[in-house]
């Protein structure tokens, strides 16, 4: 037995909640990235560019 699903469209209004809300997400993933690596340089510090090859 196969039953027909009705799906329901997303306003235009919905659409463009959830495209902000995507773009939020990305750019507080991506500000998260940038403060750990941040992070990670201030943690090691001067010595990073002094290391021997």
């Amino acid at each position: 037995m196969t039953q027909e699903q009705e799906y329901l469209k997303p306003t235009e209004k919905q659409l463009k909640a959830r495209r902000n809300r995507n773009i939020a997400l990305a750019l507080a993933l991506a500000a998260f990235v940038i403060l750990v690596y941040v992070g990670s340089l201030a943690k090691l510090g001067p010595e990073l560019f002094d290391r021997t090859l």
